[in-house]
């Protein structure tokens, strides 16, 4: 087989300013979305269970396999550019093919047009282009078909079908950084305690972790296994742990052995027999280079705790993609992935990772099923995209794919029901959360509801693509849908939206889902959303959540009806509840009614649960949008609302991240610090007197609730009485 990788070296004129180019910086380059895909592929399909390789349960896409990049030059002067590729590849310059694939070429002072034309299947075809004025980046235009044709006597057509996007690109600034040799980095870490016993080690690190286990001055022959537990029962059962390795050693020789698949564990116990011995048991800690910049701290040691862990728990699920959980699935689930969105942009705002992990959930066309197979899941993705414009302004990622948005939501409107709403049919998981006998049948409130805000999100992708007929028609079809849901389902008796229509009627059953939702969506009026809180919220007869993945929603209805002080208890009473038990890491499921090992149960398995899941980690983005009270009002924090919350707690400081800083507080009840990097702040809120303070100035917008504008680069100290 021919080597897919080949280096080339060729001389390239520009057409911007030497100035502006000199500061650009080279990267990798390929088309967009598809290093996502193909990286996505080779995590997702590394889970196993029981050393049983388990693939997804959906449709995999792979990349384009040949791709054309290419960039109109112009120079004063001739310019040497090193252009590395991965895969076969040929250049061609105005037009002309030069011979074989020189790795030196000299090209004419003026105007010229480059196009580097890379195949490979193993690996996403890419480039490297760097010289003293041209770089590879964003700004190279790129294509997977070529739409040219030739007539009879070999001429080019003068019009071309062919869509070009912009590349897409990393954090790849080497040539020798090559993409497809991408792994996370790795951290040396050590147990906290190792039982020794005949033939076995029990091997402790202290808390929930991630990497690779390392056995050291292995030696002896025989057979060796490793069990994994996010427990320590879990590790103690040979036959129901969820994760193992096995190896069969047959050298008397000693050294040291790294197992293969990183794996989810705290406890590890090592069994072996024949005459093997072990010295020590380490581990490669895997981890994603992604910084912190939001913090949260308070007066309450126990929220201080829950936020701590919460870092922790998201920190560990943050990888390649934003992923379910660290120990089973780890895959791209849509449902969980668009929390994680709002975590991060409380936490790291790391965008790489959040388009990473949109492009790799949307896939390519055709659409033949939702994202994950889940109805609802699809839904989320669009909200993902609505959410990572509002949080960055990132305006192209929105332009290059709009028509896989388009795609996506005519596949969703074509399987609408007679009455025009989203209905399961076969094929379709309606997932909905994991509740003991909710049912999944007819037409849901809740999934309509998800439905008018992808609705919302593509008029406003359409806005910014320039399709005013798409904008004006999704625009249409959302208002027509959220009218149609209240004509269905608002119940005047029960004073909520009823869980399911079926039959031509509703079905008698509320559930908290659809009117959570409705409240921060703003579907609600005042007096609904009222109602809603005292027959839905706030009513023990309506079927309680013990998923933290509805936990994060249902408690952020509450904040946005105000409800922080309420909220803040059951944060202490239901994640305090795991950490009460032990945990280290936040879970999948929690049930304070359960029992002893009964925690670590599910789907019919006896340590099927995550104790590690990226839906646990909610706190991080209740505490920076509803306590802290930040959040984006235009695109990108251009202009923003602070409303801070203290919610029983005697003072509150933190940080916000935005694109061009952080946002940094420090809330009492008497007193407001508060300085921001850019873009133009409204902070509001509620006093007893009129706030005053250096630089500040109040304007009364309600009975004992204030504005003060905070303008970029200036520190506030804002005095106030707050209000009992």
């Amino acid at each position: 087989m021919r080597k897919q990788r080949t280096y080339l070296v060729i001389v390239l004129l520009v057409l911007m300013p030497c100035q502006t180019l000199l500061a650009q910086r080279a990267t990798w380059i390929w088309y967009p979305g598809d290093f996502d895909i193909w990286l996505a592929n080779k995590m997702q399909n590394r889970r196993t269970e029981r050393g049983i390789f388990f693939p997804v349960f959906w449709k995999m896409d792979s990349h384009y396999v040949l791709m054309d990049f290419h960039k109109t030059v112009q120079l004063l002067h001739p310019d040497t550019v090193s252009i590395y590729a991965e895969g076969e590849y040929n250049v061609k310059l105005d037009g002309r093919a030069l011979e074989g694939s020189p790795q030196q070429v000299i090209v004419p002072a003026g105007q010229h047009r480059i196009n580097i034309k890379v195949f490979s299947q193993a690996v996403v075809p890419s480039v490297f282009v760097r010289g003293k004025t041209i770089v590879s980046d964003s700004s190279w235009l790129v294509t997977f078909e070529d739409k040219e044709w030739i007539d009879e006597t070999g001429k080019t057509s003068d019009i071309s079908a062919t869509r070009w996007q912009h590349a897409g690109s990393w954090n790849f600034y080497s040539p020798l950084q090559k993409p497809s040799a991408f792994r996370l980095p790795t951290q040396k870490k050590r147990a906290v305690s190792i039982e020794r016993h005949q033939q076995s080690l029990l091997v402790d690190f202290g808390k929930e972790t991630f990497g690779f286990i390392q056995l050291h001055g292995l030696k002896g022959k025989g057979r060796l296994s490793v069990y994994y537990g996010e427990s320590k029962e879990e590790a103690l059962s040979a036959d129901h742990c969820e994760t193992l390795d096995r190896l069969d050693l047959n050298t008397a020789i000693k050294k040291d052995s790294t197992l293969p698949l990183s794996k989810a564990f705290r406890y590890v116990q090592v069994q072996y027999d024949g005459t093997i011995s072990i010295d020590s048991v380490s581990m490669l800690y895997e981890y994603a280079d992604v910084t912190p910049r939001g913090s949260f701290t308070c007066s309450d040691t126990a929220i201080n705790k829950i936020y701590d862990v919460a870092k922790y728990t998201f920190s560990l699920n943050t990888r390649e993609f934003f992923i379910d959980g660290i120990k089973r699935d780890r895959w791209v689930w849509s449902g969980d992935a668009y929390q994680s969105f709002l975590m991060n942009y409380y936490l790291f705002f790391d965008e790489p990772t959040v388009t990473r992990t949109l492009a790799a959930l949307r896939g390519k066309d055709p659409v033949t099923a939702h994202i994950n197979t889940i109805m609802d899941y699809t839904f989320y993705w669009f909200l993902g995209i609505y959410d990572y414009y509002q949080y960055t302004g990132n305006r192209q990622f929105i332009e290059q794919n709009y028509d896989r948005m388009k795609s996506l939501m005519e596949y969703c409107l074509g399987r609408r029901n007679q009455q025009g709403l989203m209905e399961g049919l076969p094929g379709d998981w309606v997932f909905v959360d994991w509740a003991q006998g909710l049912s999944k049948k007819g037409a849901l409130s809740f999934e309509q509801v998800l439905l008018a805000r992808g609705l919302e999100t593509m008029a406003l992708c359409a806005g910014i693509a320039g399709d005013r007929k798409g904008e004006a028609s999704y625009r249409q079809l959302s208002g027509e849908l959220r009218k149609k849901i209240f004509s269905l389902y608002w119940n005047d008796n029960k004073q909520a939206l009823v869980h399911s229509y079926a039959h031509g009627r509703q079905t008698e059953t509320v559930t908290r889902y659809s009117n959570m939702f409705a409240i921060f969506f703003n579907y609600f009026n005042e007096t609904q959303k009222q109602a809603v809180r005292q027959s839905v919220l706030l009513n023990p007869s309506v079927q309680k959540i013990t998923t933290p993945y509805m936990r994060f929603y249902e408690l952020e209805a509450l904040c946005a009806m105000g409800e922080q002080k309420h909220v803040l208890e059951e944060i202490k009473n239901y994640w305090g509840g795991m950490l009460r038990l032990g945990a280290t890491s936040f879970w999948e499921e929690y049930d304070p009614a359960k029992q002893g090992t009964e925690h670590y149960a599910m789907y019919g398995r006896e340590f099927g649960k995550s104790l590690c899941h990226a839906w646990g980690a909610g706190p991080l983005y209740l505490m920076g949008k509803y306590y802290l009270g930040v959040k984006p009002v235009s695109p990108g924090y251009a202009s923003y609302l602070v409303t801070p919350e203290l919610g029983g707690l005697q003072w509150m400081q933190g940080s916000v991240p935005t694109p061009a800083g952080t946002i940094d507080m420090y809330v009492t009840k008497e007193q407001v610090r508060i300085q921001a990097p850019a873009g133009l702040g409204i902070l509001r809120i509620k006093s007893r007197v009129l706030p005053a303070g250096e630089n500040v100035s109040a304007k009364r917008i309600g009975q004992e609730e204030y504005e003060i504008a905070i303008n970029p680069a200036t520190p506030y100290t804002i005095h106030y009485q707050a209000l009992k």
